[in-house]
């Protein structure tokens, strides 16, 4: 906690506090009290936001910018601010090339998505903006222009696209916030840059039109690559280059699968999934190429790749997937490997009850309801040929039951005289003849004895 002090000779006020075991002061000189609580309250904020790892609330951070620059410095000079001359010489190529350079704990894949946000920012902003001066409405123009067609001088991407590389940029920018290069972080208020699921481009493949593509592989392997996302839900490519042959467990049908994708959170890292029927032949095919030219003292087979071809980087999986597509008379489809998993775990769901079959692909019910899961025409022909089956004609439904035979021998009705008696279907209660005449809508007041 922070405590205001007042110089007895000079009426200066000053604040004091302790940081990292060291006795700090700040003076403030002649101030009228209220004004010194209030620094004392924003720099206890400080130090919390500072110890908590987070940005100051945002009253504390429109309060520092009000703050006089010599009177700035002196927060400066005790480590609760970084000075002003630097945060408004820190530009945005240097410092997205500095973030990119610090961040060795992503993964290839991450970098290459953090370059195109890279290349999207300097592209619209220029590398030598100040990160200070960029402000919300200037992010609003920015995800504007990344929507906007090509023709009219935007980038022309997809409103998923967008969202992605907006939330990209706003974690560039909470890194700036958190180093205290920047007040406020300009993307922290925009909505909306959720990736949202994107059901017009689902498809399910059937088993018949997946066997004419197994049929139309040129080898043993890429018959296996098809099988491991088609039947084995496998994502691709990073989970089918990770396989091993030691993985694959044949006495007991099992075989682990290793996530890089989910690895880094607790306990995801592999996953079992069944050595389905489908999966066997394919993997039995290409064991035995394998081991025709295996030199089992040289290496140990446990340890070999199940998938030997398209192991480097620049092996483009997708061209040469959808000439096979082609070839076997299919156009290719929306989302070429997603989808293939998302049609396996589909079929399964049919079968399976839904945390069983999420263990096996590897994603949450969430994930799978929101992407995955899809509605088939075998679904709609299930529901056709069950439930009208079953339906009850609604006078059959009051019959006593053992008179099912009966029902089955009517006859429908076929003239406009048997149609005239549906008129006793209505809702009208006809009240029952008495000694009085009958009145129509009021219920019998007389006896019926």
């Amino acid at each position: 906690m922070a405590s205001i002090s007042t110089d007895k000779k000079t009426g200066n006020r000053y604040i004091q506090f302790t940081d990292s075991g060291k006795r700090r002061s700040i003076w403030l000189g002649k101030m009228h009290k209220r004004t010194a609580e209030s620094w004392k309250r924003h720099i206890e904020e400080l130090i919390a936001a500072r110890n908590e790892g987070r940005s100051p609330f945002q009253e504390t951070t429109e309060w520092l910018g009000r703050v006089s620059d010599s009177r700035h410095r002196k927060l400066a000079r005790v480590g609760l601010v970084q000075n002003r001359a630097a945060v408004e010489a820190t530009l945005l190529g240097p410092f997205l090339s500095e973030y990119r350079a610090k961040r060795t704990d992503v993964k290839s894949g991450t970098q290459i998505a953090y370059g195109n946000v890279c290349r999207n920012l300097i592209a619209f902003f220029g590398p030598d903006k100040p990160l200070s001066e960029i402000t919300p409405a200037d992010t609003d123009d920015l995800r504007r222009w990344l929507a906007l067609p090509k023709e009219q001088g935007g980038q022309g991407l997809a409103e998923n696209t967008v969202r992605r590389r907006c939330g990209i940029a706003r974690q560039f920018f909470r890194d700036a916030e958190r180093r205290r290069l920047i007040g406020e972080n300009p993307f922290a208020d925009m909505k909306g840059i959720a990736v949202q699921a994107n059901r017009s481009r689902d498809y399910f493949l059937t088993r018949e039109d997946a066997q004419e593509v197994l049929d139309a592989c040129p080898d043993a392997q890429w018959r296996l690559i098809f099988a491991l996302s088609r039947y084995g839900g496998l994502r691709c490519p990073s989970e089918h280059l990770a396989l091993r042959w030691g993985d694959i467990d044949w006495d007991r049908s099992k075989i682990t699968i290793r996530s890089s994708k989910t690895e880094h959170h607790e306990g995801k890292a592999t996953r079992i999934i069944p050595l389905w029927p489908e999966l066997r032949p394919h993997l039995e095919a290409v064991l035995e190429e394998l081991l025709e030219d295996f030199d089992p003292k040289l290496k140990r087979l446990s340890e070999q790749p199940v998938i030997t071809r398209c192991r480097i980087k620049e092996a483009n999986l997708r061209t040469q997937f959808e000439r096979i597509i082609r070839r076997a008379g299919l156009e290719p489809w929306p989302k070429l490997f997603q989808n293939l998993r998302a049609t396996r775990e589909t079929e399964l769901a049919q079968k399976h009850q839904i945390h069983v079959v999420c263990a096996w692909i590897g994603n949450s019910k969430a994930i799978a309801a929101k992407h995955y899961l899809q509605v088939t025409d075998d679904d709609y022909a299930a529901a056709l040929g069950t439930g009208f089956d079953n339906l009850q004609n609604p006078m059959q439904s009051a019959a006593v039951k053992g008179t099912q035979s009966n029902v089955a021998k009517k006859e429908p009705l076929a003239s406009t005289q048997d149609y005239e008696g549906l008129r006793y279907l209505l809702p009208l209660q006809v009240s029952p003849a008495g000694l009085e005449p009958t009145t129509y809508g009021l219920k019998v007041r007389c006896s019926t004895n």
